[in-house]
């Protein structure tokens, strides 16, 4: 299996990259058992428009699903607060954006002060899986949870950028699940221009998601865009340049 996985993250787009730019600096973060890849058309976008950017894989991603069993959501979230500094060092401004747990481990840096503006993308919350708090449960009888074949994702998706595992250890939903929490008791926290993402189409996450996010932040300045029937990852689809329109607007007020 190692060396399978290794293969899969060896094309160029599932590498960390940084684009230098302008003065704002943008951190991108995946999501769950995903890479850097699924959010570089976005950042490549964004670097076309002047912003300093940074995509990150997270620990235990982009290499195997047993290196996934080793890491959590403490050595996803240090990751996380670590490029933020990082960026910091090159930009007087900092956004972190994120797709999926990328967008909750966003929204704690946000909360921790970290960033001066915050862009969530199909945020989950919490999961639309009813059967996800049973993973603690199930993880000794059923170690491994296996995805659906992805003939059809390549339908939904770009599937050039479409890199992932094809399965993830059960316990570490459990990881997951904790950050959904720590994220929701973090958003009276979050004080910084904030923006949420989501898609009618988004069979991951509850479809109240967005709503909660922006009902619970502490934030002024807060704007929704609702995508329309297409896929969680949906800095994949043709809906990309709406993701990219709104996360400017949102950037050219720091």
């Amino acid at each position: 299996m190692a060396s399978t996985d290794t293969d899969r993250f060896a094309p160029d787009v599932c590498k960390p990259f940084l684009h230098e730019g302008g003065d704002t600096g943008v951190l991108l973060v995946h999501g769950f058992t995903g890479c850097v890849s699924h959010l570089r058309p976005l950042g490549d976008a964004l670097a076309a428009l002047s912003y300093t950017v940074m995509g990150i894989n997270l620990p235990g991603h982009a290499q195997t699903e047993a290196a996934m069993a080793r890491t959590g959501y403490a050595d996803w979230l240090a990751a996380v607060r670590d490029a933020a500094v990082e960026l910091r060092r090159h930009c007087a401004f900092v956004a972190v954006a994120g797709l999926s747990m990328g967008g909750l481990l966003a929204l704690l840096a946000a909360a921790e002060g970290l960033a001066d503006a915050c862009v969530t993308i199909s945020a989950p919350m919490p999961p639309h899986n009813t059967f996800a708090p049973l993973a603690a449960l199930a993880a000794p009888f059923w170690p491994r949870v296996g995805k659906p074949p992805a003939a059809a994702r390549r339908l939904l998706v770009d599937p050039a950028y479409d890199y992932g595992y094809a399965g993830y250890p059960t316990a570490k939903v459990n990881d997951l699940l904790r950050i959904v929490r720590m994220a929701r008791r973090a958003l009276p926290d979050v004080t910084c221009p904030l923006l949420a993402v989501q898609s009618t189409g988004d069979a991951t996450v509850r479809q109240s998601s967005a709503e909660t996010i922006l009902r619970r932040a502490g934030s002024v300045q807060k704007q929704l865009l609702m995508l329309n029937g297409v896929h969680h990852v949906c800095t994949l689809t043709p809906a990309l340049p709406q993701i990219v329109a709104a996360t400017d607007s949102l950037l050219a007020g720091l």
